[in-house]
């Protein structure tokens, strides 16, 4: 369902909101501590970040725009296909107003104020992530009306932007924004039952995706130039109407 773009009411936040904020902050830290990518710490600095108050959402789309003419468009919920990737391809990354609850602590279904703030901004604030992000935003803005072309992007930003995992200096990390902002997620993914395959477009473009669950298996960059060249191949490919065939 579509959802109209709404206003970050600062001042309607609660007591409680603010300490959700903090508490999920805190715990989310610690455990990403040496198990995050560093292009997530750094930009969770540099976005200015911080534990003692839910972020307004104009002071981080300024850092935003200054670092790579990124923004937040605050919404009230989930957008659909043509909406979210319009917003992408102008640079504009949806974002959810309402926080979750105490309760929701581990996972929750829908995108909230931490996931989308914590989770994604801090990548966002390096100019490669979020020239990527442009570029898939744009490629899905020409087949909107295409609903295999869609399950294809939809799979790649999934198995990417939300969930994916990338070698640094010997050593697996995370940079999937669902990753970063879910305990229960982290935990998943770091049991010994969990299933890593290097990432490779085909495999992953056939591979089913939902985020109603925790993820079944995860995809490890080799490095970052990875996410761009997946992009071009898949645009290429949906403009030649090709099938790309696991190896």
């Amino acid at each position: 369902m579509s959802l109209a773009m709404v206003t970050q009411h600062y001042d309607r936040y609660t007591t409680q909101d603010h300490l959700v904020w903090k508490v999920l902050f805190d715990r989310q830290t610690a455990l990403l501590h040496k198990r995050a990518a560093q292009v997530f710490e750094r930009g969770l600095a540099k976005a200015g970040l911080h534990r003692n108050a839910l972020p307004r959402f104009e002071e981080v789309s300024k850092r935003l725009q200054k670092a790579t003419g990124w923004q937040l468009e605050p919404v009230s919920g989930l957008l659909d296909d043509a909406a979210f990737f319009g917003l992408l391809a102008e640079r504009k990354f949806p974002a959810t107003v309402w926080i979750r609850s105490m309760a929701q602590f581990d996972f929750v279904q829908e995108p909230d104020l931490f996931h989308g703030v914590f989770g994604h901004v801090p990548l966002l604030m390096d100019q490669a992530f979020a020239d990527f992000l442009h570029f898939l935003g744009r490629v899905a803005a020409q087949h909107l009306h295409d609903a295999p072309a869609l399950t294809r992007l939809e799979r790649l930003y999934g198995f990417t932007v939300q969930f994916g995992l990338v070698e640094e200096e010997g050593a697996t990390r995370m940079y999937g924004a669902g990753l970063l902002s879910s305990s229960g997620e982290i935990h998943h993914c770091i049991a010994d039952e969990s299933t890593r395959r290097p990432f490779e477009l085909a495999t992953a473009l056939h591979t089913p995706y939902s985020e109603a669950q925790l993820q079944d298996q995860y995809f490890v960059l080799k490095g970052w130039e990875q996410l761009t060249e997946s992009v071009a191949e898949l645009a290429a490919v949906l403009s030649s109407g090709w099938e790309l065939q696991p190896a």
